[in-house]
């Protein structure tokens, strides 16, 4: 995707195939944006996913396999990459369980994914940022970054990180008209989160003074709209949780 199609601006999604990065892939698609779509796993979810959207939309839509955690993966997408106008750093897994029973590879597996993967990314989308003097960058984290999750410890670790990271940063980028933001997802109706049983979705769901839960389609539109929001809004962790925690 060198030149890409026509003069369209390009949006690289990360952790595409589902959930709210596969949300914030549509969106994007339908207000005229070429992408690069990327997650590890499920890549004929992905593959049919960037079909359907070039056809629908016109677009150019490419998608790729990559470990966002492995800097060799990040390194390779953005060799194809001459220019981009928005990052959202979507790919994230979870982990439920004592921290006391918890290893050490899962530990570092949980920051690469969530945290090192933004570093990764936002070090080899700066240079293009820098050379049209603009850009957007969207972290999605959660509301554990800031509140703390029991049974959730590295998790919650990795996307408090992800919070001073995103604050940093656009500290850093606001002279070069770069912003650098940051969502904070209450709890969104995902796959991720469909582990959970009927008892703990209820229980949570009587703690939300929305009385629901968030859907993917709701985080995309916010991403959209942070995307597209006054230059002057940089350095903020934006939450949607349907009033959970205010």
């Amino acid at each position: 995707m060198k030149n890409g199609s026509g003069n369209r601006p390009l949006a690289l999604i990360t952790g595409a195939s589902r959930g709210i990065g596969k949300a914030a892939a549509e969106i994007f698609a339908r207000h005229g944006y070429n992408l690069v779509l990327t997650c590890r796993d499920s890549m004929s979810a992905l593959e049919g996913l960037a079909e359907n959207l070039q056809n629908a939309h016109g677009i150019c839509c490419r998608a790729i396999r990559a470990d966002m955690g492995r800097e060799e993966d990040v390194t390779e997408i953005f060799s194809s990459l001459c220019t981009l106008d928005i990052l959202v750093n979507n790919a994230g897994i979870a982990s439920f369980g004592l921290l006391s029973q918890m290893s050490a590879e899962q530990w570092r597996r949980i920051m690469a994914v969530n945290l090192d993967s933004c570093f990764y990314t936002c070090r080899a989308a700066i240079p293009l940022m820098l050379q049209k003097h603009s850009g957007k960058i969207i972290n999605i984290s959660s509301v554990w970054g800031s509140q703390g999750a029991s049974m959730e410890v590295a998790y919650s670790a990795s996307k408090g990180g992800v919070n001073a990271f995103t604050k940093a940063l656009a500290k850093e980028l606001a002279p070069s008209n770069i912003q650098v933001n940051a969502i904070a997802c209450g709890f969104i109706d995902t796959d991720m989160n469909a582990a959970l049983d009927a008892e703990a979705r209820n229980a949570l769901r009587d703690e939300i003074p929305a009385d629901r839960f968030g859907t993917p389609q709701e985080a995309a539109e916010l991403i959209f709209s942070i995307a597209h929001a006054p230059s002057y809004m940089t350095g903020q962790i934006i939450t949607i949780d349907g009033g959970w925690f205010t």
